[in-house]
């Protein structure tokens, strides 16, 4: 369980860390996290038909990664290509004078990826790549890319983004970061908490903080991708702070001192500001933080609980979480404060709402009411609708991709906490998980 869940879940009329230890302690024992792992759980065959060909390998032993998979898992992953499978393949080009395009019309596809892995030296590859029009018989990119062997997986990715551009006009994400918290408990019967960062496929897990007994909750990344925001204790007899960690320099701080506890840290687009739900003196606020200047400035006033708020692309405005109405649903306010707006009326319970990256939607999560559960919706501010994208009962924290494709969140399997993504059409589904253990609040990073 974590923050998130306190809100939408369990009604925001409970006491917030209380909540978060107590169940995280029932989570089953496992063992270290690792990486994680993609299961498509659901596709749907109506995207662009293409083809990508195994990559041609020139050099001693082995190519090092497997390039031709990775850009098209990262394709299929995206709900908006259909994938031929090789075996369907007439011939096996890795460059434009070695196309047949009659060959490729024939297996219906419109769209085909060569390319070669040459060996140049120790550690030293280059990589070329090019996207072809079938039907009109032409180039559509021609790329090349030099690099070592952990950049390869790198490289593919960056492929998969040009690809993805070129063929939808929308720009790629697949060359991003996300950051989630693994829990496992110990033979000993002590939690063990890790923040992870990982490439947006789950592939080069990196460990960036690990406490025992000590929860760590609410990662968010700076819009630069250089700093993590996330909530954690100093020790077992403190409340919730933010702390600011440097991915490079492992290097931490807490973002201010004060009475009272804070929780679900915010950027705003333009990095220099955090806001902030701070729990003091019997109230929950939202407050904006300066980063630099470490000023304080409460946002909100009211008796309710107010808590989990994000801002707008245009920093403009912050959607929050409020019970101020009876239940959790989604409020807006200016970020200079004033009076809160409610948006989401339809529903019992709306919570956790995050703008996609253009402010069109806003992804939350949602309770219809009547035993349904809570899943993942997108709420269409401006005529109230919310589309319901998930079918879980117990699906929280969600994430647009930086590009607004897709989706992360976590949900539960049997005993299990993963995480899951969704395409934001619906009609691609995946599931993220490690071997044991416990994985939620993720996070999508907006740059590498």
């Amino acid at each position: 369980m974590t923050s998130k869940k306190v809100t939408s879940i369990k009604g925001v009329q409970y006491a917030f860390m209380l909540i978060v230890v107590v169940a995280m302690a029932t989570i089953p024992p496992g063992t270290a996290a690792g990486a994680l792992t993609i299961e498509i759980t659901q596709g749907e065959k109506s995207g662009i038909p293409i083809a990508a060909v195994p990559f041609r390998w020139h050099g001693t032993d082995n190519p090092p990664e497997n390039l031709r998979g990775i850009v098209a898992a990262d394709l299929h992953r995206s709900g908006r290509f259909e994938l031929l499978p090789p075996a369907d393949f007439l011939s096996r080009p890795s460059e434009v004078s070695e196309v047949r395009y009659k060959d490729w019309r024939l297996i219906k596809a419109e769209a085909l990826v060569v390319g070669r892995i040459t060996e140049k030296g120790p550690d030293r590859f280059e990589v070329s790549f090019q996207l072809l029009d079938v039907y009109r018989e032409r180039v559509k990119v021609a790329l090349r890319y030099t690099a070592s062997a952990d950049q390869l997986r790198q490289v593919a990715h960056q492929i998969s983004d040009r690809i993805f551009y070129e063929m939808t006009g929308i720009k790629g994400a697949f060359d991003t970061r996300i950051a989630y918290v693994a829990m496992n408990i110990t033979e000993e019967n002590d939690r063990v908490y890790q923040l992870m960062i990982a490439d947006s496929d789950g592939h080069n897990a990196q460990q960036i903080l690990k406490t025992t007994n000590l929860p760590v909750l609410s990662p968010a990344w700076s819009p630069n991708g250089q700093w993590l925001a996330y909530v954690s204790f100093s020790d077992n007899r403190s409340g919730a702070n933010v702390w600011l960690q440097d991915i490079s320099t492992g290097s931490r701080r807490p973002v201010a001192r004060f009475d009272g506890s804070a929780s679900a840290p915010a950027w705003s687009p333009d990095g220099k500001s955090l806001a902030l739900t701070v729990s003091a003196k019997g109230n929950t606020d939202i407050y904006v933080l300066g980063v630099s200047s470490g000023e304080m400035r409460r946002l909100t006033k009211h008796p309710a609980i107010d808590t989990e708020p994000a801002w707008s692309p245009d920093g403009r405005y912050l959607v929050f979480t409020s019970d101020r109405n009876g239940r959790p649903h989604i409020y807006r306010v200016s970020r200079n404060g004033g009076k809160a707006e409610r948006l989401t009326r339809e529903g019992k319970e709306n919570a956790g709402a995050s703008y996609d990256p253009i402010g069109n939607r806003i992804v939350l999560v949602t309770n219809r009411g009547q035993g349904a559960g809570y899943q993942i919706g997108v709420f269409y501010p401006e005529s109230g609708r919310t589309d319901v994208l998930t079918d879980g009962t117990l699906d929280e924290s969600p994430t647009f991709s930086p590009n607004g494709a897709m989706i992360l969140y976590a949900t539960r399997m049997g005993s299990e906490g993963v995480l899951a993504a969704v395409s934001a059409d619906g009609r691609v589904r995946q599931v993220l998980k490690v071997t044991d253990g416990d994985v939620r609040e993720p996070a999508w990073a907006a740059s590498r």
